[in-house]
């Protein structure tokens, strides 16, 4: 299919079109980031620069896609003003979602949040109600980055409604690439004291673009939503237990497919989607949370 990629030049769109073209799609990534104009490289992707906060700009990108993976965004509300994080991802996603409606894209693959029940980035704490948590949890957001999401998500609801376009939302886990998990998870292998809002989730960038690619392959009617994180926790903790030293009996613990189980449930994407993650941190980190030496390459 001839796939548009949004946000093609951050971590998710970037790895999202190498797993499109790898899989055989005619791949065009957009972005507010400025084009070269050298020789492409072999394999890569055509480009657009956008702004997809102009619906003239949307419309112009997505004429002639059979799908649209929408990426962009401002990733989480503490470094931009509120203002300016709801508003640009909120209508991005509806001048995206607008387009692809009334020019025939068949399926929209949206980047939702793991954030959407609004325990992350509360103004007034609040913790989840059960873990693991799973796309029935009940959702309560305060921050603007979450409630564009979850607006997001109703977006996709409504043009199901009214049209005959196929979405599935995504919320991915706090996504790791091979340059940064030891910055962002090294500190939580060192010292098994310190929380993480995500409950110890993660996911590696890689994982989740297959799952772009099968969001994108799905056949699936109407609107899904689906949770994506690795199965595993960062440090392999009990999470039972770790649950419990940090958070008493304030949380309800559910019944665990594994012992040092995610706080996110997969479930439902590995039974509609096939979702079987392959990746893991201990790829990438050894139990002290230090980087693993590399091979030179070649």
């Amino acid at each position: 299919m001839r796939v548009l990629v949004t946000g093609s030049q951050g971590k998710v769109g970037r790895f999202t079109c190498e797993a499109l073209v790898a899989a055989g799609h005619e791949v065009t990534g957009v972005d507010v980031a400025r084009p070269t104009y050298d020789r492409p490289l072999p394999g890569s992707w055509h480009y657009q620069q956008a702004d997809l906060t102009s619906a003239g700009d949307a419309y112009a990108v997505v004429r002639g896609a059979d799908a649209v993976v929408h990426c962009a965004a401002i990733p989480e509300p503490t470094a931009n003003p509120p203002h300016t994080v709801f508003s640009n991802n909120l209508m991005s996603t509806f001048n995206m979602l607008e387009a692809a409606v009334r020019l025939g894209v068949t399926r929209f693959v949206n980047v939702s949040s793991e954030t959407v029940p609004g325990y992350f980035f509360p103004e007034r704490p609040v913790l989840p109600v059960y873990v693991p948590v799973d796309e029935e949890h009940p959702i309560a957001p305060q921050d603007p980055y979450a409630l564009s999401k979850h607006f997001g998500e109703q977006l996709m609801d409504a043009a199901v409604r009214r049209s005959d376009i196929r979405c599935i939302s995504i919320r991915p886990s706090w996504v790791q690439t091979p340059d940064n998990y030891a910055r962002n998870l090294g500190p939580l292998l060192r010292d098994h004291s310190e929380t993480s809002a995500g409950l110890w989730s993660y996911i590696d960038v890689e994982d989740l673009a297959d799952a772009m690619v099968l969001a994108v392959d799905s056949g699936l009617p109407g609107h899904e939503v689906f949770y994506i994180a690795s199965p595993d926790n960062v440090g392999g903790r009990d999470f039972a237990a770790a649950m419990h030293e940090h958070y008493g009996d304030a949380v309800a613990v559910r019944p665990l497919s594994r012992l040092d189980a995610s706080g996110i449930s997969c479930a439902k994407a590995e039974r509609l989607l096939g979702y079987r993650p392959t990746r893991s941190w201990r790829d990438h980190l050894d139990d002290q949370g230090n980087a693993r030496l590399r091979p030179p390459a070649g």
